[in-house]
């Protein structure tokens, strides 16, 4: 079978086989050739007293021009029905000859439908039935006055005939009986091997579609363990040879692949890690899901995530073939802690911003607040009489200086934001908030720049300990209250009229 081709069908087996059949007719028509001289051995010894010579070579010289145009027309249509009727019909000629010239052969007849059976096709092999019975009856019909008067024991050629053609009869009817059933038989054998090698070859597509898909799989994931829960075995796609191990409940709680992947899992990571690749478990934990999956920490390449891939599942949805993968997704975290960094930052003064505010006050407010716990809200002051007679770059410098000092003077405490224009909040874990209120003042007052001379924060803070029952909104609107409590001590000291 030409694999370039593809499989082959059933069609282009029949082909296949006249073709074969074919050839094999041509050979039997040249060896046939030999029953010329095998007739003149007869002679010789005697077997065939009515028979001369010349009809042996008759005989011999007609198969040769059958051999040889029937090796004309196979080279010509070596697939062609029509070539192998030729070689059967000359058979059938070649038997009524020696017939009539009364060389004994009677099972000969019968060889040449069991050559149709062999082309497997009802057609051809009832064709040569009846054209076989047909030539049987001419040649004894012909032949019964010969008989007739050699035998004593018929009174007429007729009564011959009638004897000898009912035996062939009933021969020919058990033959063709047979013979259908014999062939019946071969072509729903030979149906049912393409059917099932069709079967099969869709299966090794399959497979081999899905063998692709694992490899594509591989080269895409750092480790690819294929775990059957079936045969309780685990093997790596990623190793050059592909060595099987067993898996036992009883002994083993993970792969051979988590045992050494776990050896590079950061501490912090480790227990999840185990919790999440224990093998006793996968099973329960994928049921009716196509995948679960969990993200770690390794020592050498950094975040990891590991993952396990439902293939093939039992009717309850069990899992029954896994696929288990990790992946390096170090720089995708990366780019997501980037970019939870740029939505979560003030473009200008890097500070984090009012969204971040709000959703860690969200988060505060489902876990509530520590005993050292702070909540400052700071103003700059006079922003936006520099913004007029200066400039909004003067401006923007003010700002961006008001959150370094908040920045450098909060330090591992907390965490500053920027809310508006001129307003920021700091959130702190602190015992000593007029401390931490000093150090913003300190550094307040060491800045200065290159467009504005020194910048002024108002400042008011609410403590959780002061406030033990006040919510974490309620500490936000006293701290905006001493806020603007300082901001008027600002203004009153420095003699700014604010309505002015």
């Amino acid at each position: 079978m030409n694999e370039k081709r593809g499989p082959m069908n059933y069609e282009e087996f029949l082909r296949e086989n006249r073709i074969h059949v074919n050839t094999h007719l041509n050979r039997i028509l040249w060896v046939c050739i030999f029953a010329g001289p095998a007739t003149a051995l007869g002679i010789l010894a005697g077997a065939f007293p009515e028979v001369d010579y010349l009809t042996c070579l008759f005989i011999s010289l007609v198969l040769v021009v059958l051999a040889g145009v029937h090796t004309a027309l196979k080279k010509w249509k070596p697939d062609s029905v029509a070539v192998s009727l030729f070689a059967l019909v000359g058979f059938e000629g070649v038997i009524f000859y020696m017939a009539l010239a009364h060389v004994g052969i009677h099972l000969t007849w019968f060889f040449v439908p069991l050559l149709g059976i062999m082309l497997c096709d009802f057609k051809v092999y009832l064709f040569a039935v009846f054209s076989n019975f047909g030539m049987v009856t001419l040649a004894a019909w012909l032949t019964a006055p010969y008989f007739a008067t050699v035998r004593g024991d018929y009174d007429t050629p007729l009564s011959y005939f009638l004897n000898y053609i009912g035996g062939v009869a009933i021969e020919t009817i058990v033959m063709g009986l047979a013979g259908y059933r014999l062939g019946r038989n071969l072509i729903g054998y030979f149906r049912n091997i393409f059917h099932q090698y069709h079967q099969i070859e869709k299966h090794e597509a399959k497979l081999r579609e899905q063998m692709t898909i694992l490899d594509s799989m591989a080269e895409i994931y750092d480790n690819v363990n294929l775990l059957d829960f079936e045969k309780m075995t685990e093997m790596s796609l990623r190793e050059e040879e592909l060595i099987t191990h067993s898996l036992d409940f009883n002994k083993h709680t993970h792969t051979i692949m988590n045992h050494r992947i776990k050896k590079q899992v950061v501490s912090d990571h480790l227990e999840r890690f185990q919790i999440f690749t224990n093998i006793t478990t996968v099973q329960n934990r994928l049921r009716g899901k196509k995948l679960i999956s969990g993200e770690f920490i390794s020592m050498t390449t950094g975040w990891f995530r590991a993952q396990y891939i439902t293939c093939a599942e039992d009717e309850d949805g069990t899992p029954r073939i896994v696929i288990y993968t990790t992946q390096n997704i170090d720089e995708e975290k990366r780019r997501e802690e980037h970019l939870i960094r740029i939505s979560l930052t003030d473009e200008l003064t890097r500070l984090y911003n009012r969204r971040c505010y709000e959703e860690d006050l969200k988060m505060i407010r489902d876990r509530g607040m520590e005993d050292d716990f702070v909540l400052y809200s700071i103003d700059v002051n006079g922003l936006k009489k520099v913004n007029d007679t200066m400039g909004h770059a003067a401006g923007d410098e003010m700002i961006k200086g008001a959150a370094d000092c908040l920045s450098f003077a909060v330090g591992a405490i907390g965490k500053a934001y920027r809310t508006g224009g001129d307003e920021f909040f700091v959130i702190a874990h602190t015992n000593d908030p007029e401390g931490t209120l000093r150090d913003i003042r300190d550094k307040t007052a060491e800045w200065h720049g290159s467009m504005v001379e020194k910048i002024s924060m108002s400042i008011g803070f609410a403590t959780h300990h002061e406030a033990e029952q006040a919510s974490i909104d309620d500490l936000e609107h006293i701290a905006d209250k001493r806020m603007y409590e300082d901001k008027d001590k600002y203004y009153k000291e420095s003699g700014i009229d604010r309505r002015k």
